[in-house]
């Protein structure tokens, strides 16, 4: 019998469950990391593109609440690229408040990895194909993350993205073969309790959440964005770059964005390369829909799990809800 308190997450991390709380951008926040930790999960503060201003805010906002004993960081790491304030910050504070772990996704750690060693915090780091595991273990990552292309937000495209289910067990065998003391988190499609058991059966030491998690009362993702995805379903969601140009996000090939599938994003599917050539009207209706809290035309950014998402509880709840049910199914 599988205890999750045993897991090999859950012991390097001191944890009672082995999930760890995806680092959102612009969702997962200081009260949502916070909530995590206390429940005895990891929680990831979202320093996504690396807003010096929020990072700092969200940052003190989960120490203020619980102790840094279970309260880490993730970044992108091209955007780190651009600007690494954000990071230089969080590895500059006192000893007693610095991040758990670092978590970076999307580009090459290697740059980063000495400064984040320094500060004495494990590296994360989440890859999407076997063929990039290598160059995350040059970085000195602690930990690699299996992301699936089924996760919300930002992940491989559909040409390249592998599948959480196939993924995970085959990057399992190649690190029992390569770098047996590395851990592994499966990460897309994971929203209960069988989700977790399964991805420790396949081989991982736990889970990286996002879209079960977005959808809690501590999350900064907008009320109305909530409730869209709850009445959609797993059936509801596109991977596509439709959303990113929306947006005006820069991001390099071959990464894009899975998010609700929305009346204005099926007016522009198929049309991709139109829509980059000229943007402007679309992205003054998708500003318009942000502004009104129309989903019709405004993103909520989950991945196909939400399918399996019915309710906003809080996110305390959830974890031990979650563990519960995993347990359950492991002793089953």
């Amino acid at each position: 019998m599988t205890q999750l308190n045993a897991s090999r997450f859950s012991k390097q991390f001191s944890l009672t469950t082995p999930i760890a709380l995806a680092p959102m951008a612009l969702a997962s926040g200081g009260a949502l990391a916070a909530a995590c930790a206390r429940a005895g999960a990891l929680g990831l503060v979202g320093g996504g593109y690396g807003d010096l201003a929020w990072t700092q805010r969200e940052y003190r906002l989960a120490l203020q609440a619980v102790d840094s004993q279970r309260i880490g960081i993730g970044f992108i790491t091209w955007k780190l690229d651009e600007d690494a304030s954000a990071l230089d910050w969080v590895l500059d504070r006192p000893a007693e408040e610095r991040p758990r772990a670092v978590m970076l996704s999307f580009g090459d750690a290697r740059r980063y990895a000495a400064r984040i060693a320094a500060s004495g915090a494990p590296l994360i780091c989440q890859i999407q194909r076997l063929e990039q595991a290598a160059q995350a273990l040059e970085a000195g990552a602690q930990v690699l993350v299996a992301q699936g292309a089924e996760a919300g937000g930002h992940g491989m495209n559909g040409l390249d993205g592998r599948s959480t289910l196939t993924l995970v067990p085959e990057l399992a065998d190649w690190l029992a073969g390569h770098a047996p003391e590395t851990l592994l988190l499966a990460a897309g499609g994971i929203a209960d309790g069988r989700g977790l058991a399964a991805a420790l059966t396949l081989g991982a030491d736990g889970a990286l959440l996002g879209t079960r998690l977005w959808a809690t009362q501590e999350s900064l993702a907008p009320l109305g964005a909530k409730q869209a995805a709850l009445a959609a379903g797993g059936d509801g969601t596109a991977r596509s770059a439709v959303f990113d140009i929306l947006r005006r996000k820069h991001w390099p090939a071959p990464y894009d964005f899975r998010a609700l599938r929305n009346d204005l994003h099926r007016s522009w599917e198929g049309r991709v390369d139109a829509l980059r050539a000229a943007p402007e009207a679309a992205q003054a209706s998708y500003d318009a829909g942000v502004q009104a809290g129309d989903y019709s035309r405004a993103h909520a950014t989950v991945g196909e799990a939400i399918g399996l998402v019915h309710d906003l509880p809080e996110a305390g709840v959830l974890v031990k809800r979650l563990h519960a049910q995993a347990q359950a199914v492991l002793c089953s």
